[in-house]
């Protein structure tokens, strides 16, 4: 009887903490969002670059949906340079072109795919082991190849790799970013982000100025002559060509310089940011519970308004979040 006791108070009392559960409440809210407009259908699959819908065409990062209807039993990798890539659990990679829909070419890598880029003749793959590998894209010839450590938990933004030249740029799964040179079929140079055991893969990668910035769940990488590391339990990140703006998971949102020295900080008590846009003047925040926060990104002043959608996944373009098959734009 007494165990009895014991567990149904146990049970009470995680109850009675999650209907406590403290959310993000702004106590001054300007005129509601008013932005909004519906794609064909619901967000079923996302990549940190490209969306599925239900009806097996994909919306990119400009915010247009294919022509070409993917196969199904395939999730969508990414759209890289005018081909959609995706891919089955087995392994079997299809790229199709944005341009020339009736241009498809498949590749049997045989094992499953975590995200892949094309450029020009090259596909370069991060597998679900975390192998890199990169292919010719005629001859289907494995140019290079080499296994990554253990990544035993991933976030759902995984980074797919980056071409600049002759060179293409891994972030992988366990907190790295690998250089290889395509030409010469060589590993130049790998950087560590951050070394957690788990969730620990590259979220964020873009170039700023002469420098690498990337970010995992913990630590964002400024790289140039000299590697810089600051900690941050990041949600969000974007930048400019002055600052690097990120959201945390403290509420918080923070402007970086590019030595990653904290420039402006404003938070949001108990706030959970699904995704940041940017324009010249400001950075526009989704927020879990059903808000806009606009933030000034000289001043760091901000508004917050009501915005209307229903839970789903959250794919973010430079013009808009979509929710569901909600568009809510942020002009």
């Amino acid at each position: 009887m007494k165990t009895y006791i014991f567990l149904a108070t146990i049970i009470v009392l995680l109850l009675s903490g999650c209907s406590t559960k403290e959310v993000f409440k702004p106590k001054n809210v300007s005129n509601d969002w008013k932005k909004y407009s519906y794609i064909e259908d619901d967000i079923v699959d996302i990549t940190s670059d490209a969306a599925l819908l239900d009806n097996g065409k994909v919306l990119d990062k400009d915010g247009n949906v294919s022509k070409r209807t993917q196969p199904k039993g395939q999730r969508v990798l990414s759209e890289s340079n005018g081909w959609i890539l995706t891919a089955a659990i087995d392994g079997n990679l299809t790229a199709t072109s944005t341009k020339t829909p009736q241009l498809v070419k498949h590749f049997a890598l045989k094992r499953t795919i975590a995200t892949a880029g094309i450029q020009d003749n090259i596909l370069a793959v991060l597998f679900a082991n975390n192998e890199i590998a990169l292919y010719d894209t005629d001859s289907k010839e494995l140019l290079f190849k080499e296994q990554g450590g253990k990544a035993l938990a991933n976030d759902i933004r995984i980074v797919q790799p980056y071409f600049m030249n002759d060179l293409v740029i891994f972030s992988t799964l366990d907190g790295k970013i690998i250089i290889v040179n395509s030409k010469l079929k060589k590993r130049l140079r790998t950087v560590i982000v951050s070394s957690a055991d788990y969730f620990n893969n590259i979220i964020y990668f873009g170039i700023m100025g002469d420098k690498i910035i990337a970010a995992s769940n913990s630590k964002v990488l400024a790289l140039s002559q000299k590697e810089v590391r600051a900690k941050f339990e990041v949600r969000n990140m974007i930048h400019d060509n002055k600052y690097i703006y990120i959201t945390t998971k403290q509420g918080e949102v923070i402007s970086l310089t590019p030595s990653l020295q904290v420039n402006s900080k404003v938070k949001f008590p108990f706030a959970h940011f699904l995704g940041m846009i940017q324009d010249d003047k400001n950075l526009y925040i989704l927020e879990k519970e059903g808000y806009m926060i606009v933030v000034n990104k000289k001043t760091f002043d901000y508004t917050i308004h009501e915005v209307d959608f229903n839970d789903g996944l959250v794919f973010v373009t430079d013009k808009a979040f979509y929710v569901g098959d909600k568009k809510i734009l942020i002009q």
